[in-house]
């Protein structure tokens, strides 16, 4: 009998402990609207900051020590993601190896030691894929003149001294291609390309417009395609050939050059002058010295001029046949 009122007595007294802890822990704490809380609380409360938050921003529980104050953000802070809910904006937690996270299944970055693949932070990255350490990231494993790839057969950017084409890498690039220091790829090879020729030009000569019988005519043609740095060069663009044309004499100018029959008698004429001022001469000196001496000097230069040819004199012969002394 003793027992059992000592039974009653603990059961009352547990039930009053544990209405008293549940009032305490449920005792409201002073609440208050937003017009005493920080930017952003819609409710708040002296001890726990804000209890719920304006349309559209997250409501985030900072940890002080033991104590979690409710701040209210439009957008949660790194290693946690967002829910929206028709009552209110949450910030979740990501995983352990996560450190930043889009959702709680899909990881946006990777903690150290875990490299990020489809959403998911691996510590082992799959077949055909190696970790990457700055990323945190399993990149493909490219071929050995790949910087980066998309996967082992697609090249995005090529290693140094090789140029891309098509998502492969090359050293020297394939014909009809030509590489890009620029660039870095391999880009089509552009040659030169001309127009047809012009017609040729009138026969003309340089300075003159008439007075003259050979000239040079010519023709150009333009170019319609510049070369690359390693394409064809161009051909020449502009032609010159020798021409003649009927000679056209100057208007108010007699010919330079006289033909051969003025020539001829312009030199017979100037002959005569000259035999006739020697024969001047030579009357004159006649009339100084007189006829006989004039015919013994006459004489004496013809047989001058016989001895410088070759000629002796003949001795006058005498009439009875002895040669004269």
């Amino acid at each position: 009998m003793q027992l059992q009122l000592i039974s009653i007595v603990l059961i009352l007294h547990c039930m009053e402990y544990t209405n008293c802890q549940h009032a305490s822990r449920h005792r409201p704490h002073k609440q208050s609207m937003s017009s005493g809380c920080q930017s952003g609380c819609l409710t708040c409360s002296e001890y726990n900051g804000c209890l719920s938050c304006k349309p559209r921003l997250f409501i985030f529980l900072e940890r002080n020590g033991m104590k979690q104050t409710g701040v209210c953000l439009p957008s949660c802070p790194s290693g946690y993601y967002g829910t929206r809910s028709p009552d209110r904006n949450d910030c979740t937690k990501c995983r352990a190896e996560c450190d930043s996270c889009f959702t709680g299944n899909f990881c946006t970055r990777c903690r150290p030691g875990f490299y990020l693949h489809q959403g998911k932070c691996l510590q082992t990255c799959p077949e055909g894929r190696v970790p990457s350490t700055a990323q945190r990231e399993c990149v493909p494993e490219c071929p050995v003149d790949c910087d980066s790839c998309v996967n082992s057969d697609t090249c995005t950017r090529c290693a140094a001294g090789f140029f891309r084409l098509q998502g492969k890498c090359y050293d020297t690039c394939p014909e009809d291609y030509e590489p890009s220091d620029l660039l870095l790829e391999c880009i089509p090879q552009v040659h030169c390309e001309v127009d047809e020729w012009s017609e040729w030009s009138p026969c003309s000569r340089p300075g003159k417009t008439c007075g003259f019988k050979r000239g040079e005519e010519t023709r150009t043609r333009k170019v319609i395609r510049t070369p690359s740095l390693h394409g064809n060069l161009c051909p020449p663009t502009n032609e010159k050939r020798d021409c003649v044309v009927r000679k056209k004499k100057c208007p108010g100018k007699g010919n330079r050059r006289p033909d051969r029959r003025i020539r001829n008698n312009r030199r017979d004429k100037e002959n005569q002058e000259s035999r006739q001022e020697r024969k001047r001469e030579r009357e004159k000196e006649r009339k100084v010295t007189g006829g006989g001496e004039w015919e013994d000097s006459e004489s004496r230069n013809k047989t001058e001029r016989r001895r410088r040819r070759g000629h002796t004199p003949r001795s006058p012969i005498s009439m009875d046949g002895g040669v004269g002394q």
